[in-house]
């Protein structure tokens, strides 16, 4: 998120002097990082939890909406010279695969639904396990026929994203001007308001530090509630946050590798939280090829996957405890799950992956943690609390400080979201020139006729600058990172 905001503050005003803050040692170390999320270009495409009414698309084609004004950020950043797409998105087919008469039937009626909106008009669907074998070849083979019903559905037009080298890809941008900065080890310890504006208080490896700011913005994750409540803004009062935490199975083992080139998303259980859908995943990291598979629940009280045990306990306040309280009793499904997953042993997990991948052999793969996250707590207008999935961008009345709150899918929809902050934080500005700069650098920016040729012609423009579905991809040449 802060990169993302930090790159096009300096894209829209060179004149800016932005300062990034950054606790950790490096950059991109913790949710960003490409072992500490699933690296899925969140489109709606597999996401079976963005639509629990199979007759209702709505939330998945919002979405898909989002994450395509993304795509066009980076391809204009890309058209201009200033990242590289090879380092980050590849084009990977997006599936799902279910199990069960209940299930086939609620994918084919998914399919029909999402197949009317122009966004998903190449999502296609098959119950054929023939079919399905030449989709994805893991999930088939070796799979005993013992007649229960199985059905996929597949989207060629899905991605994976290396969020950790988008993020420094980013942030090189951000250090290209002389003027910005960006200071790692500097731990923010305090938010005071001032009548110029901020002052920020904190402490690095050389002692302590003080800088003074007059628009802050808030995006150290799962940290971000805590952060925001020094600030002492009333907009963030009775929102609180749960820690979750997860891990997943990884495999480079060449063979099994080779035949798989899909992201395949499941059914969640009864009561899992939204990042809890199991998927066995293509990855390219670095250059190199993986295997994923998971998410398994995990449990710690950080809030930072190198964070603290206490992190948690620094958010509670008189004002959130209910509201947390409320959460908890309204979502006993989700306590179950998690108890459930904590019990669960590595032969009951390696179970879970042979479902998906039959013929996975236990000693080509290994459970390795991911990314802690925070889910959402918000007060409604009974100040009850409500789980909430995705994220919420809280912003000060004044608009000089701002802060983003949640979990996934931040990141794919991270443009749309900053953009709001832009709208809400530099008002004057956007309507003095910002807009229109924004506009040409993402020009689907205010579109709400997402109609065939529309879609067509605006996601062949962003693929090529991309070097999606293509066999020749752009590689521009990106000056070192300086942090």
């Amino acid at each position: 998120m802060s990169a993302t905001l930090g790159s096009m503050l300096t894209v829209l005003d060179p004149e800016l002097r932005v300062v990034v803050l950054e606790k950790a040692d490096t950059i991109a170390g913790e949710s960003s990082d490409p072992w500490n999320n699933a690296g899925t270009g969140h489109s709606g495409l597999c996401e079976l939890n963005y639509m629990a009414d199979p007759s209702n698309g709505a939330k998945p084609a919002a979405i898909a909406e989002q994450f395509h004004l993304s795509r066009q950020w980076w391809s204009y950043l890309a058209q201009q010279g200033l990242i590289a797409a090879d380092d980050f998105i590849h084009s990977t087919t997006h599936m799902n695969l279910v199990f069960g008469a209940e299930d086939v039937a609620y994918l084919r009626h998914r399919v029909e639904t999402l197949r009317e909106n122009p966004l998903f008009s190449t999502m296609e669907f098959t119950a054929d396990p023939e079919q399905i074998a030449k989709w994805a070849p893991l999930t088939m083979d070796g799979r005993v026929r013992d007649g229960e019903p199985i059905a996929a559905s597949r989207d060629p037009r899905g991605t994976d994203v290396d969020f950790g080298a988008l993020t420094k890809a980013l942030m090189s941008i951000v250090t290209d001007d002389s003027a910005n900065k960006i200071l790692v080890g500097h731990e923010v310890t305090g938010l005071s308001s001032t009548a110029e504006g901020w002052e920020i208080t904190g402490k690095s490896h050389h002692g302590r530090f003080s800088l003074r700011a007059g628009t802050v913005f808030v995006g150290a994750g799962g940290f971000a509630l805590h952060l925001l409540q020094k600030s002492h803004i009333p907009e963030v009062r009775g929102y609180a946050v749960l820690p979750v935490g997860a891990s997943f199975y990884r495999s480079s083992t060449p063979a099994a590798v080779r035949h798989h080139e899909a992201k395949v998303y499941g059914q969640a259980d009864v009561g899992a939280p939204p990042m809890s859908v199991p998927h066995l995943d293509k990855r390219i990291i670095d250059g190199k090829e993986h295997l994923l598979f998971g998410p398994y629940a995990t449990f710690s009280t950080k809030l930072l996957k190198h964070g603290k045990l206490s992190d948690f306990f620094t958010t509670l306040r008189l004002d959130n405890l209910h509201v947390i309280a409320a959460a908890g009793l309204q979502n006993l499904d989700l306590v179950k799950f998690l108890v459930t997953e904590l019990a669960a042993g590595p032969k009951k997990k390696f179970a879970q992956l042979r479902r998906y991948y039959p013929k996975a052999r236990f000693n080509e793969w290994q459970l390795v943690p991911a990314g802690q996250r925070a889910q959402l707590v918000k007060p409604d207008a009974k100040h009850i609390g409500v789980l909430q999935q995705g994220t919420e961008l809280v912003v000060g009345a004044d608009g000089s400080i701002a802060g983003l709150l949640g979990a996934s899918p931040g990141a794919s929809t991270a443009v749309p979201i900053m953009l709001n902050l832009l709208r809400s934080a530099f008002p004057t500005r956007w309507h003095r020139g910002w807009k229109d700069i924004m506009s040409q650098a993402i020009p689907d920016i205010d579109r709400t006729d997402w109609d065939t040729e529309a879609v067509a012609r605006s996601s062949a423009a962003t693929d090529a600058a991309l070097g999606l579905g293509t066999s020749a991809r752009l590689k521009p040449q990106v000056k070192a990172p300086t942090w």
